[in-house]
C-alpha cells in the first residue's frame, strides 16, 4: 500500500498464469496418477475432503527429490501468452499484482524466473513452502520432501486471509480489488474480491454457478487485460 494504488489484483498461479497446473502435472505423471487426482478435486467440490488433506495426498505421491521436480515442470509447464503483457499494464496503472497460491514457494518462484523472467520481479507471493520429511537428510533424497502449509485451515492456505486486510480498510483508502482463478485451491477466495475471474471449463466455474457466486469467465489474460481496461 505504500503507493496507494487504487486497483490490487490477486491471482492463482497453477492453472491461472500457467496454462498447466504444476501440481497436477506432477501428480499425473510421476506421482498417483490422474484418475485418483481428478477424484480427489471433485470430493473436494463435493465436501467429502477438504483440500488441505486431498493436495497433500496429491503431494505425499510424489517421492522424486525436489530439486528434480522444479526442473520437471520448468521443462513441460508453459505461461499463459498474455501473462507478461498484463504484468507491463499493471504496473504502467500502480496495480499490484499478488500470487495467492495453494502451491509451493520454490516451485512459483522457479517457473516465474524460467517463464518470466525480470518482468515477474515485482510480484508478491503468498503460498505453502516446503520442509524436510522426517527421517531423511535433506530435500533432494527419494521422498525427502513434503508441503509445509501456510496456516492451519482446511485449505492450507486460506487465500481470504490475505485478502480481507485490504477489503476492510477504510473506503476512502480501499482499493478495487481483483482476483483470477481457476480450481478447487481458490474456493476461499471466491467471495473475497469486487470482481472474480474464474477460467473457462475449470472447476472454480462450477463452484461459482453451484454456489450462485458472481464471476466473470475468461479463457487468457488477454480476457482479464481488456475486462480490467473497462473499468479502470
Amino acid at each position: 500500500m505504500k503507493s496507494n494504488p487504487k486497483y490490487i489484483f490477486f491471482t492463482d498461479f497453477d492453472g491461472t498464469i500457467t496454462l498447466q497446473d504444476s501440481n497436477d502435472y506432477m501428480t499425473d505423471n510421476i506421482g498417483f496418477g490422474t484418475a485418483l487426482r481428478k477424484q480427489g478435486n471433485k470430493d473436494v467440490l463435493d465436501g467429502i475432503k477438504t483440500f488441505r488433506d486431498s493436495f497433500k495426498e496429491m503431494m505425499d505421491s510424489i517421492d522424486r527429490p525436489y530439486s528434480e521436480c522444479i526442473q520437471f515442470l520448468v521443462d513441460n509447464i508453459k505461461l499463459d501468452p498474455y501473462f507478461k503483457s498484463f504484468l507491463k499494464y499493471a504496473e504502467s496503472i500502480n496495480m499490484p499484482v499478488i500470487i495467492l497460491s495453494g502451491g509451493m514457494t520454490p516451485i512459483i518462484k522457479g517457473l516465474l524466473k524460467a517463464l518470466a523472467g525480470s518482468d515477474a520481479d515485482n510480484i508478491e507471493i503468498v503460498s505453502n513452502h516446503v520442509k524436510l520429511r522426517h527421517g531423511h537428510q535433506n530435500l533432494d533424497e527419494p521422498g525427502g520432501w513434503e508441503i509445509d502449509f501456510h496456516d492451519d485451515s482446511q485449505f492450507g492456505h486460506d487465500k481470504s486471509l490475505a485478502i480481507r486486510p485490504y477489503a476492510q480498510l477504510l473506503p476512502e483508502k480501499r482499493p478495487t480489488l481483483f482476483y483470477a482463478g481457476d480450481g478447487v485451491s481458490d474456493l476461499s477466495a471466491a467471495r473475497e474480491t469486487d470482481l472474480l475471474f474464474a477460467k473457462k471449463g475449470r472447476d472454480l466455474v462450477t463452484y461459482c454457478v453451484r454456489e450462485d457466486v458472481p464471476l466473470t469467465i475468461f479463457e487468457d489474460w488477454r480476457d482479464i487485460e481488456k475486462a480490467v481496461r473497462e473499468i479502470v
